[in-house]
């Protein structure tokens, strides 16, 4: 399962997922202060508890899913950024797939995969 919005990132050309929406909001001032501290907390509690896949550290062509198993966990925690994206109009879809082409990182949460220009691969 993955939260993205609907525009592209210039890094992957796929669509940005979750937690770029919401640095976005706030580095083009967007987020109050108030919401912008929610996001921290909740970008501060996944960092803690979730791994970040190292092809994400190393600014890998990668975009990251979360693993059906864990996905209402998951859902729970990342359930105020969601809001924040209705708050502040931002469109975006959660996506569920069968298909996430070649697994790069994997963990007990996550996965991470590769994509070139746009299309998982």
């Amino acid at each position: 399962m993955r939260i993205q919005g609907r525009e592209d990132s210039w890094i992957t050309k796929y669509p940005k997922g979750i937690f770029s929406i919401c640095w976005r909001l706030i580095q083009d001032g967007k987020m109050n202060q108030e919401d912008e501290n929610t996001f921290r907390g909740i970008d501060d509690w996944f960092k803690e508890h979730l791994p970040e896949p190292e092809p994400c550290k190393n600014g890998e062509k990668v975009i990251t899913f979360f693993k059906t198993e864990t996905t209402d966990e998951m859902q729970k925690m990342i359930a105020p950024a969601v809001r924040l994206l209705d708050k502040y109009a931002y469109p975006y879809d959660v996506v569920y797939t069968n298909f996430v082409g070649t697994i790069v990182y994997e963990d007990e949460w996550q996965i991470a995969v590769r994509v070139d220009n746009g299309a998982m691969i």
